[in-house]
């Protein structure tokens, strides 16, 4: 069993990022700026947004975090998205979800330039990726496939299960497996009302589990030699952790493990990489490398 360790992945990238900027600024080009909005006080967005901040440093990329209540109104917040769809200096940003409940997330991502979108979640981000155009691909499934490609893991042919279909994860994910430059596999969705869900993941080559159950995937619905990605973070209470908590993934770890041929583990596997793909989305963006 080899434990995929996206804690070190992301490090390496990160560095490898680093280089690269450095090599645009010493021959005159613009450092790469990352804008993002946070509102409100939700302790998991704060946490996701200073960890964009520092993985910006590592990057040396600019960043900007503008922040705002959660009185915020939706047109109030509209009209900070415009300011950064102009503002020449921004190459990429972000607006951290969830938002309040009485602001639209649809809107708001659709107000967002696509050409600025480096979360990968626009329409016509979604779209030209599901026919295979060049775009920003969300984090997390762009994150998943760098790990199953610096691991060597075979996808050509293999059978994929995919536990979930949100539009963050799953169907992306789902899409990305299937298209012949990425996973080539072939590609099965379940849900929480798939019938023979065990038997689809007794099958599977690979399972990507992204269902926000904890411990949902057990050893006897996982086949020897399998590759399990974890992409749960459900907060669990723990009375030994300082935080009061820790995170959990999708997959029942320690019993899964050992039949796996890969396996990530929840912290340290997927979350690093999600990230740190953010950063490969603003270097991207920063080039011009889509969207003129």
């Amino acid at each position: 069993m080899t434990l995929i360790d996206g804690k070190a992945t992301a490090t390496q990238i990160k560095a490898e990022i680093a280089e690269e900027v450095k090599q645009i600024v010493e021959n005159g080009g613009k450092r790469p700026h990352l804008a993002a909005i946070l509102v409100g006080h939700d302790g998991g967005s704060e946490t996701y947004v200073r960890n964009k901040v520092l993985a910006c440093e590592a990057c040396g990329f600019k960043s900007t975090l503008l922040r705002f209540e959660d009185t915020i109104s939706e047109a109030e917040l509209l009209a900070e998205v415009d300011k950064l769809n102009r503002d020449e200096d921004v190459d990429g940003f972000i607006v951290q979800l969830p938002l309040p409940k009485h602001i639209s997330e649809q809107k708001v991502i659709e107000a967002i330039d696509y050409r600025k979108d480096v979360d990968g979640f626009h329409p016509i981000n979604v779209g030209r990726m599901a026919i295979g155009l060049p775009c920003y691909i969300s984090a997390t499934p762009k994150g998943i496939l760098e790990l199953l490609r610096r691991y060597h893991i075979e996808t050509s042919g293999r059978k994929c299960v995919i536990l979930g279909r949100s539009n963050i994860v799953g169907k992306p994910m789902a899409q990305l497996m299937m298209q012949k430059q990425y996973g080539d596999a072939t590609v099965t969705v379940c849900h929480s009302h798939s019938r023979d869900l065990k038997k689809e993941c007794q099958e599977a080559d690979i399972i990507i589990a992204a269902i926000g159950q904890p411990n949902f995937v057990t050893a006897d619905m996982v086949k020897e030699g399998a590759t399990v990605i974890d992409v749960g973070t459900t907060r669990v209470p723990d009375a030994t952790k300082k935080s009061g908590f820790r995170l959990n993934g999708d997959v029942k770890f320690d019993e899964v493990a050992p039949k796996c041929s890969y396996i990530t583990p929840v912290p340290g596997g997927v979350g690093p990489m999600t990230i740190c793909m953010l950063m490969k989305n603003t270097l991207s963006a920063g080039k011009k490398e889509f969207y003129q």
